[in-house]
């Protein structure tokens, strides 16, 4: 535990001494707010005086929104994996590995850090999402955001194990790159981030329906713009639950055998 929490600290001092960064993560979400979600008015594209709003919610800009909170979480956790490759590049990583520190530690502090991130994030465009003009539904209560933040939370966990295993064998940051670049559209748009799966072709609803961002949005939307249907959140964080727990074991696992100097 003294490990993990002293490789947690120097990732996290890392990153409170480059706000920059932190900036320039939280203006894309924004931007697409901004511009797509205002832009675009596919609300007009409802039947006038059609019921529900639109796709549930108020108008697009609020489901758009909702569905930016996992935009952030997984455009922040996809780099966790790339500081590994860069430890290693740079020798830290020798040195932590010649240390009485397990590589279970090491893997689950990328996590951990990974995972602040993500919220931290969220919670900074949930509040810029509400300035724009998100738009609540009737039985909001604010503390239903505590489970807003357990889903992102558990999202964040699995996706950031997935990508620190992918990196684990690395030794380029440009085979790095190149997955996270492979990976990162199919996650966002065969998923309900943006657009409901129940209107999409059959093959990528299917798709949809193993995508841990698709249970994240969903979990967050129903606690946010919706009337919670108790039995779908349930569903929600038991998907979560398992990703989460099932890919941060097989991060311990893969750096017990695999992660080296």
């Amino acid at each position: 535990m003294s490990g993990l929490f002293a490789l947690t600290g120097r990732e996290l001092k890392k990153w409170y001494k480059q706000p920059f960064v932190l900036f320039i993560s939280l203006v894309q979400p924004i931007i697409w707010m901004g511009l797509f979600g205002k832009a675009f008015n596919l609300g007009a594209l409802a039947p006038p005086g059609s019921p529900g709003g639109f796709f549930g919610a108020a108008d697009y800009f609020s489901y758009m929104a909702v569905g930016m909170l996992s935009f952030v979480v997984l455009f922040a956790t996809m780099f966790s994996g790339m500081s590994i490759v860069w430890d290693r590049r740079l020798g830290f990583l020798n040195k932590v590995l010649s240390t009485p520190a397990s590589r279970g530690s090491i893997i689950l502090s990328k996590v951990f850090i990974a995972v602040i991130r993500a919220l931290t994030q969220a919670g900074i465009v949930l509040v810029a999402a509400v300035v724009l003009g998100l738009q609540v539904g009737a039985g909001f209560n604010p503390a239903l955001l505590l489970g807003v933040f357990a889903a992102l939370f558990l999202m964040s966990v699995g996706l950031s194990s997935l990508f620190v295993a992918i990196a684990i064998r690395s030794t380029r940051w440009e085979t790095q790159m190149a997955i996270m670049n492979l990976l990162n559209l199919p996650l966002l748009f065969a998923s309900n981030a943006l657009f409901p799966t129940n209107l999409m072709p059959d093959w990528l609803r299917a798709f949809a329906s193993v995508n841990p961002v698709t249970y994240g949005t969903d979990a967050a939307r129903q606690l946010i713009l919706f009337a919670p249907n108790w039995t779908n959140v349930a569903n929600d964080f038991l998907f979560l639950g398992g990703f989460a727990a099932i890919f941060a074991t097989i991060g311990i696992v893969l750096s017990w055998r695999y992660l080296s100097k």
